[in-house]
């Protein structure tokens, strides 16, 4: 029985609190909301916290994200050839060509492969058209 009414404490306490953080309570303290706010430089600042279903969306889209900057690599080892250095390379115009059937996210998967040393190109941006010359070169 002790333990029911424990835990109901414990339940009881956070919700207290949670409304001491709510700006739309009347028991909203200002003070105490912002004595606990993050601050730039502190762990955890700028991310939800752990656990959280905000967490585990951004982690699932993290590993969607990785898979399609993977299967972009794959794409471009696939279908390019290599120079004489032995790396293998594709024309921005001709991995468009290809991949945007797959994917309308061409140039911001490269520039996340970029990002990532996956690939180098060129150049702060891809264009269309204008940039079809420009080499993409796969990172081993």
């Amino acid at each position: 029985m002790s333990d029911i009414k424990n835990r109901w404490q414990q339940w009881s306490d956070q919700h207290i609190e949670g409304q001491k953080l709510n700006p739309f309570s009347e028991e909203f303290d200002y003070d105490y909301a912002m004595a606990q706010r993050l601050h730039k430089g502190d762990d955890g600042y700028g991310r939800p916290k752990d656990g959280s279903k905000t967490a585990e969306r951004g982690d699932r889209a993290q590993k969607h994200i990785y898979r399609e900057m993977e299967e972009m690599v794959w794409i471009i080892r696939d279908m390019g050839f290599k120079d004489k250095q032995g790396r293998t390379i594709v024309t921005f115009g001709r991995l468009f060509d290809r991949y945007v059937k797959i994917s309308d996210k061409v140039v911001g998967i490269l520039l996340r492969c970029r990002k990532h040393k996956m690939v180098d190109f060129e150049g702060e941006m891809l264009w269309q058209g204008r940039d079809d010359d420009v080499i993409i070169t796969v990172r081993d």
